[in-house]
Parts: structure tokens; C-alpha cells; sequence
């Protein structure tokens, strides 16, 4: 007998019906934003999602993979639906939950979450039962996703961390066959209308993001947890099961959005990571930082002499070059170790005497430290444990692991913990404010297995290890992360380097701002971004001024001559870097200009724009070899809804000459930085 239950209309349009009666057709539909709306077919276990008809994303599914079974939505059988108000960290809403139950007695829950006036919807894979664990968890694959702009359509690459030299891609959308790290948009360079779809969680899963455009013009889409990679996250083995205590394996939450300009469903993307995960260290309340780091040029050949020869410059020689607390971090890069034969268990005079230099003359002492990587590589005692390095080291397949010529190690054993104890205790002790922390990304490796038990992937394992970390640090330092993962590092830092390893070469600005490019709205979850050590050194004029903006566009500013020497640089710095108006657009928030060109592929974009008061900033970068006019600024910044007002300051210019929009030019290898009112915010 077939019996029919039917349950309340909700405001949402909500239709449920039993699945006993398959012969009925049923739908929920879901609205959200303005137009735009989720309809899923409970007894297919499918749903498409309509962006207001501009968009549309058709017959997703639900799809989790263990070590023996594969688990679709659409060989599930509808159970029932739930649907309740919710009023959380995002706002009020409404979180709707499809129950279906597979043959073999597992459940499956489809969440998803709308809130009020938001043009996008969270949502997530939920399956239980004691055969549940998962390695693979999609709570949406599509292959049939509509995206019919006319112009030029872009599909973003994103990197898991900022190692090796990787880069951004904006693909053209037609040759898009790539799986992006966490996140990624799908948008028209044109007019920016845009999908941006990506993890908001980082602590258990790495996330992929698939896009498979095929040559008929069909797209197809997957947002998934369980996504490794040799390349790009360095895992030699795949993804670790993930099974709560409960028996759930849970996807990561996975945010859905369509957006006039994908730029700001990027930034919107970047601030809910930083709600969903909240971070674990203290909030740095204090100015914009700027200062030196050692690896810039010294690297090597660090020594506490030529420390002290660079704080005199700096002291002496640029008294303008400060931020708004009127200091400027002093960073000791690698190789501050060379300072002390005996180790840190001997005399660490060397390093108090740097740590008093430094604050007689107003300065921040920093220093480096690697938690999760052994660089000797040889069986030994860990420092301040009992234990052997042998017993920590990260395996896979019985095999240590190595990556960037450093062997990674298990962030959650007690001889690491131990180990951080000891560097940290001293560090703090000696009265070091900074602290730069590098190859974090060893810690989230996919390994073998942890010491702690509950621990099963490299995403778990690196939340406990920087978890430890920041607990221990306090509230004692500004911590810098350098090479590390991208958003999984933003709850335990307060900056982070955006591209590793750039010095002097407008190769190397380009390289740095390919990241800025893509990369910007990473300043929504860390409170700076940094272009990295900022270096002169004999390169030319132009180079140097290029390196300098690049830092103003990525938001802080560390500088890395070696100005215990003579030479080019330092006459460079007394002028680059005491540049008030340059120095005034770091100190107001430290956050990343907005890129105006999206369609570069694997190249950086020329120009950025930053709105601050009542003035609009425009960075315009050359990157070639020859000399470039750009003619059409005004109606380039129209399409973000920017017009100037009046003429443009040059920045650069001590003059102050100030340069008509209309006709722009900028020299071979060089940048400019303008200055104007502004009608309309981006």
C-alpha cells in the first residue's frame, strides 16, 4: 500500500514527499540571494542551481569514496528533509538537510545553508555508518555546468601553498582540464561576472576544486575533499580516511556563490574563511609591519657585525622609513645558528647582544625558525626531548619524507611539542618580537601514520602542530609565515609571503605579483600579505622602483639589502624607501590592491587599484623590455565601476608632476603609482 505523506509549504517553496511513493515526482526548491535558486529532485538525488539565468549549475550529485565503495547520492533512496532557521557567525538563514539511505545501511545527509540577502549558499556531504571513512567526499560534481558569457571566460588555478615557484593560471575557460587547490572562480575578464566556488574549511581535508571543459563546450565541476597532488601539495601517497567518533565522514563546507564581480565574491570568500575558522592566534592590533630580513642578500653570510651594520643604516640613514608605531622589525633570517658554535644549549651571547642593539635604537628583534623539518637528516636527539629523531620523522610506505631538501617530521609527537618547547621558550626568553616560521607545508604532508592516533590526515596533522605552536608563542611575537599553505596557515599567523623567493629582477617582481594578481584576497584571511624581501641591490632604477610597488600593492613591506656595505642600494633606500606617500599606502590597513587585468594566464596583471578615503591609487606595472603607453586607463577602470577625478599624482615623481589618464606611459622594466580623487568605490 502506498501511502502519501505530506508535510508543510515552507516560505521556501519546500515539497517533500515520501519514498515509498517513487512514482511521484518531488522537489525542494531553495531560493537565495536575488533569483537565484537551488531545485533538487529528492528522488533522483539530484539538484541544479540557477544564478539568476546568467549561470547555471545542472543534475549535481553527491559523491563519497572509501576504501572498497563508492557512495551516490543518486543510487541513495530519499529518506526525508529537515529544514530549520539558523542565525550563526554568517547571519540568519535557513539550513536545509536531504536524508538518503544506501542499501548497505549508510545514510547520507546533503546540507546546505542560505542566508538572508548573501548571492551564494554553503553546503556539505555528510555520510554515516561504520563503514563510512573517506578519503573522497563531493558534496557537489556536476558535469553539466552553463557558463555562456561572450568574451573572453577564465577558469582560475590556484596553488596549495606559494613553494617551488608555482604560479596562478587563469586558463581560458575552453582548454580548462586542471584541479585547483581549495578554491577556485570561473568568470568573464570582460565585465568580471563570475562563479567563485572553494573550501571554507582547512583543518581536516585538502580540497580540490575540478574543471574539465570539454571541446563540445560542456563544463564539467567538482568541489571535493581528499585532493593530493606530487606537484603541487608534495604528497607521496593519497589523500588519509577521515571518520569522526560519531561515524560521520564529513565533507569539507563548501561556499557556491555568482557574482557581478568575481573580484569581490573573492574577497567575500576570503573573509568567511576567516569567520569559519577564526584565528588561533592573538589578533595583531598594532601598525602595518615593515622592516629587514636577513635572507634578502646576506643569506649566508649573516653575522652579528653586519646585523648591527644594518641597523645603523637604518637607524641613521633612513630615519623615515618607519611604520606607524615608528619602528621597523629587524628580521635574522637562517643561518642566525652560525652566531652560536655551541648551539642554543651554549653561550647565546651573540644573540642577546643583537636582541639589545636592536631595541636601543627602537627596532623589533626577529628571528626564523622550521618546526616541522629536519635538515641534518641523521639520527640524533631531538632538542629538549628524550626522543630520537629516527622516532619522528614523517613516513610514507616505511619511507622518509623529503621535500625542499629538508625531511619532514610528525607535528604531532611529543618530541616536536618538546622540541618547540625549547626553541620557543629561549626565543621568548632572549626577547625576540618576530618571529619568521618557513616549510610549514612539511607538517601537513599525508603520511603513513601519526602518533596521535586521532590523527589521519596531513590537514589534521598540521592543525595540531600549528595549533601547539601558536598556544605557545602567546601573545609575544608578530609571527610571519613564509613557504606554507595558503589559507589553511591563515588561523595561526598575522602575514604571510604571498610568493617565495624574489629579490631584485623585474622577472622576479613578476613572479611575485602573478600571486598578487590571483592571490590578493588572501589578505582578507591574514591581517598582511607580504611581497617578500624587498631587494635593490645594483639593479636598475626602474627594477627598483617596480620592487618597491610591488610591495606597496601586496600590502607590507620587508626590505633585504645588505646595508652593512656599500653600494647602489643604499643610496636606493635613502630615496625608495623613505617615501612617505609610498610608506603612508602600506601603514593604512596593509591589505592587497585589487587587480584590474584577469586575463594573463600565468602572467602577473599590469595594473591595480586600491580606494582609501577619498583617493584612488592606481599601480601600473611594465614588465618588458621596452618602453609602454597605455591609452584606455579611464575606460579600464569603468568596468570596476572607478572613474578618476581629476589628474594623477605621480608618487614616484619628488616633483609631484602631475600626468593626464588619458595618455600613460611607462618606461621599459619600471612602475608607477598614481594618486587621484575618485568618483564611484570599487
Amino acid at each position: 500500500m502506498r501511502i502519501l505523506f505530506t508535510c508543510l509549504l515552507f516560505a521556501f517553496n519546500l515539497a517533500v514527499c515520501s519514498a515509498k511513493d517513487p512514482d511521484r515526482l518531488s522537489v525542494l526548491n531553495i531560493s537565495f540571494g536575488k533569483g537565484n535558486t537551488i531545485v533538487y529532485d529528492l528522488q533522483k538525488g539530484t539538484y541544479s542551481v540557477s544564478f539568476s539565468g546568467n549561470a547555471s549549475i545542472n543534475d549535481a550529485y553527491a559523491l563519497s569514496k572509501g576504501s572498497s565503495m563508492v557512495n551516490d547520492s543518486r543510487k541513495f533512496t530519499f529518506e526525508r528533509t529537515e529544514t530549520s532557521a539558523v542565525t550563526d557567525v554568517f547571519g540568519k538563514g535557513k539550513k536545509y538537510t536531504i536524508y538518503r539511505k544506501g542499501e548497505d545501511g549508510l545514510q547520507m545527509q546533503q546540507v546546505f545553508w542560505v542566508y538572508n540577502g548573501r548571492t551564494y549558499f554553503f553546503t556539505r556531504l555528510i555520510v554515516s555508518g561504520t563503514n563510512a571513512a573517506s578519503n573522497y567526499s563531493s558534496p557537489l560534481a556536476s558535469e553539466r555546468l552553463a557558463f555562456n558569457k561572450e568574451g573572453d571566460n577564465r577558469a582560475l588555478f590556484v596553488p596549495f601553498d606559494n613553494d617551488m615557484w608555482v604560479k596562478y593560471d587563469a586558463h581560458e575557460l575552453p582548454d580548462s582540464r586542471f584541479t585547483s587547490c581549495e578554491a577556485s572562480a570561473i568568470y568573464n575578464s570582460n565585465n568580471y561576472n563570475g562563479i567563485v566556488i572553494g573550501s571554507i574549511e582547512h583543518e581536516v581535508w585538502k580540497t580540490g576544486i575540478r574543471i574539465d571543459a570539454g571541446k563540445t563546450g560542456a563544463i564539467s565541476l567538482s568541489a571535493f575533499g581528499g585532493f593530493t597532488d606530487s606537484v603541487f601539495t608534495h604528497d607521496k601517497k593519497e589523500h588519509g580516511f577521515v571518520l569522526d567518533e560519531k561515524n560521520n565522514a564529513g565533507s569539507p563546507r563548501i561556499m557556491v556563490g555568482y557574482f557581478e564581480d568575481w573580484r569581490k565574491g573573492m574577497d567575500i570568500y576570503g573573509e568567511n574563511n576567516r569567520i569559519a575558522e577564526p584565528p588561533a592566534i592573538f589578533d595583531w592590533k598594532e601598525a602595518t609591519p615593515m622592516g629587514w630580513n636577513s635572507w634578502g642578500a646576506l643569506q649566508s653570510k649573516l653575522s652579528l657585525e653586519r646585523a648591527e651594520g644594518v641597523v645603523d643604516f637604518l637607524h641613521d640613514s633612513c630615519p623615515v622609513f618607519r611604520n606607524a608605531g615608528n619602528t621597523l622589525f629587524i628580521d635574522l633570517d637562517a643561518y642566525w645558528n652560525e652566531m652560536l658554535p655551541a648551539g642554543m644549549s651554549g653561550d647565546l651571547g651573540k644573540l642577546k647582544t643583537f636582541v639589545a642593539y636592536c631595541n636601543a635604537r627602537g627596532f623589533k628583534p626577529g628571528i626564523y625558525w622550521t618546526p616541522f623539518i629536519d635538515w641534518a637528516k641523521f639520527d640524533r636527539k631531538v632538542e629538549g626531548s628524550d626522543y630520537n629523531y629516527s622516532e619522528c620523522w614523517t613516513k610514507v610506505n616505511g619511507n622518509t619524507i623529503e621535500v625542499d631538501g629538508g625531511r619532514a617530521v610528525d607535528p604531532t609527537h611529543p618530541a616536536i611539542r618538546k622540541r618547540t618547547d625549547y626553541y620557543i621558550d629561549k626565543l621568548k626568553a632572549l626577547g625576540f618580537k618576530m618571529i619568521k616560521v618557513d616549510f610549514l607545508g612539511h607538517g601537513a604532508l599525508e603520511a603513513d601514520s601519526y602518533y596521535d592516533k586521532n590523527v589521519h590526515t596531513g590537514m589534521q596533522a598540521y592543525r595540531a602542530g600549528m595549533e601547539y605552536l601558536a598556544d605557545k608563542l602567546g601573545n609575544s611575537m608578530l609571527v610571519y609565515a613564509a613557504i606554507s599553505p595558503n589559507m589553511a596557515t591563515a588561523r595561526y599567523v598575522h602575514m604571510r609571503r604571498i610568493a617565495c623567493d624574489a629579490f631584485k629582477r623585474i622577472d622576479e617582481t613578476s613572479y611575485t605579483l602573478n600571486s598578487t594578481t590571483y592571490g590578493w584576497w588572501l589578505s582578507r584571511m591574514y591581517n598582511f600579505s607580504d611581497a617578500d624581501h624587498v631587494v635593490f641591490g645594483d639593479a636598475g632604477n626602474g627594477e627598483n622602483r617596480a620592487r618597491l610597488a610591488s610591495a606597496v600593492v601586496t600590502g607590507s613591506l620587508i626590505t633585504g639589502d645588505d646595508y652593512s656595505s656599500d653600494g647602489k642600494w643604499k643610496n636606493t633606500a635613502k630615496t625608495l624607501l623613505q617615501n612617505q606617500q609610498l610608506l603612508a599606502i602600506i601603514g593604512h590597513d596593509g591589505k592587497s590592491f585589487t587587480p584590474v587585468e584577469v586575463n594573463t594566464g600565468r602572467n602577473p596583471g599590469r595594473i591595480f587599484t586600491k580606494v582609501i578615503g577619498n583617493k584612488l591609487y592606481i599601480a601600473i606595472f611594465n614588465y618588458s623590455d621596452a618602453d609602454v603607453k597605455i591609452n584606455d586607463l579611464p575606460s579600464l577602470l569603468a568596468r570596476s565601476h572607478l572613474s578618476i577625478g581629476g589628474t594623477l599624482k605621480d608618487l614616484f615623481d619628488p616633483s609631484g608632476n602631475e600626468v593626464s589618464a588619458a595618455a600613460i606611459s611607462v618606461p621599459a622594466k619600471d612602475a608607477a603609482i598614481f594618486e587621484s580623487g575618485f568618483n564611484n568605490k570599487l
